[in-house]
């Protein structure tokens, strides 16, 4: 079988079920694992995804007022990949290509026409009855079976783990940064089964714009960053912008940003060189040789800042 998937989660859920070699084509979104970025890519955006995030929005809302599709199907590869199975989604038309856009990509087609499968989960029970559907679809029944076995095991730890806290905290999860969008659907119930308080949405609902001072007066405990298709880094980033434009508003002169130390090889090599020289000697007894070693070598290197030769 060849399938094509356009969109994130569902390439997950097919190399979850072990078909990961029989996918020929997936979104430009589709990262993990690793190996689908390979494939050929067959959805682009009508906006640049490299904008703020209200740039982002407002090229959206724009493209859906003009009754146009948020992002493209390239109809040629497609047809030339010739998937017995397409994967594609209901839940948003800003999020990923749409139902309708698969649709009308395959609408000219002469012959046998691929199956489509269109996830649209509210709920968390919904998010299972989708990897179930598609599990049927790809005669994998067994391996559905398993998987939920093994995920339903996974929630149940962690449920009790949850009913020993002697607190559960309060908790905002943002969905989208400008206009500030508070995550929905399953995530009120993730946050419930992780032990938290979900605030400002219920479980099975859209997500909704609102207001920081309306956050600032709920009052969370924690409030979880989690913008759509972002990674941590560009997160990161964009939380730099936006708190960059509030302290400059508010009267301030000199804002400095602290890029994610795990943003770069580099980084991470540092990260790795500092983790060694820490750990180095914690399997001796003599800790006090390790102790004046250290010593020195910090003496040592404050004389070559101060002019010392080498």
């Amino acid at each position: 079988m060849r399938i094509v998937s356009l969109l994130p989660s569902s390439t997950e859920i097919v190399c979850k079920l072990g078909f990961c070699k029989n996918l020929v084509g997936v979104s430009h979104e589709c990262d993990y694992p690793v190996s689908v970025k390979d494939l050929p890519i067959l959805t682009k955006p009508r906006f640049s995804p490299i904008n703020s995030s209200q740039e982002i929005d407002n090229s959206v809302q724009d493209l859906l007022k003009k009754g146009l599709s948020v992002y493209e199907v390239n109809t040629d590869l497609l047809k030339k990949l010739a998937p017995d199975l397409i994967i594609t989604q209901a839940q948003c038309e800003a999020c990923a290509v749409s139902l309708n856009d698969v649709k009308k990509a395959v609408s000219d087609w002469v012959g046998n026409k691929p199956d489509i499968v269109s996830l649209e989960p509210n709920y968390l029970d919904e998010v299972w009855s989708d990897f179930e559907r598609v599990g049927e679809k790809l005669n994998s029944s067994d391996s559905y079976l398993k998987f939920k076995t093994e995920i339903e095991q996974r929630l149940e730890n962690l449920k009790q783990k949850s009913q020993h806290l002697s607190k559960r905290p309060t908790v905002v999860c943002v969905e989208w940064i400008d206009p500030l969008m508070i995550a929905a659907n399953w995530v009120p119930e993730l946050v419930d089964i992780a032990g938290g308080i979900n605030m400002l949405s219920k479980p099975g609902s859209h997500s909704h714009i609102f207001k920081w001072e309306e956050i600032i007066e709920s009052n969370p405990e924690f409030i979880i960053m989690m913008p759509c298709g972002f990674d941590i880094n560009r997160t990161l980033e964009e939380i730099n912008m936006e708190a960059r434009e509030d302290f400059l508003e508010a009267g301030g002169s000199d804002f400095k940003y602290i890029p994610c130390l795990n943003f770069s090889e580099n980084a991470i090599k540092l990260i790795h060189r500092l983790v060694l020289d820490e750990l180095e000697g914690w399997g001796n007894n003599d800790l006090a040789d390790h102790e004046n070693e250290r010593e020195l070598l910090l003496q040592r290197q404050k004389a070559l800042l101060l002019g010392a030769k080498k």
